[in-house]
């Protein structure tokens, strides 16, 4: 009997910490802390939007982490931003990320070394940014 499809967010945080998502995306690079979570970050619009950020940039201050998106709006979205749907839109993308918080939060998770004890995601526009904050069990650990 042939297995149904594997549900998207399974196994999901893998595939946003392997790959190298910021290849056209203003960020940092290498193998930091900061320039993993931008990677990761950039990784879920990719690959669960269909569009990613132009520019990422990831902060740490003790236990908090932030990370910054500029960009990455897709083109419906963009459209119903025209027609003056910015809670819709804002609506639908925080739905998006709360149904995504595991893959999301394991990433940085294996990442930092560290529990993400709370995680938010923000969406902001004109210009467009949109912000991933994680609250940590610690400040993360250096590999």
């Amino acid at each position: 009997m042939e297995q149904p499809p594997e549900h998207p967010t399974q196994a999901a945080s893998e595939e946003l910490t392997d790959p190298d998502w910021l290849q056209g995306v203003d960020s940092e690079s290498g193998t930091s802390i900061t320039a993993e979570i931008s990677n990761a970050m950039v990784g879920l619009k990719k690959k669960f939007y269909g569009r990613g950020p132009g520019k990422a940039k990831t902060f740490l201050c003790d236990n908090y982490v932030f990370c910054v998106l500029d960009g990455g709006l897709t083109a419906n979205e963009l459209t119903l931003l025209d027609a003056g749907e910015d809670r819709l839109v804002r609506d639908y993308r925080l739905r998006f990320q709360e149904v995504m918080t595991g893959p999301t939060t394991e990433a940085v998770e294996r990442i930092t070394g560290r529990k993400v004890l709370t995680y938010h995601s923000q969406i902001m526009f004109n210009p467009a940014v949109g912000v991933e904050m994680f609250v940590l069990d610690g400040e993360p650990q250096r590999r």
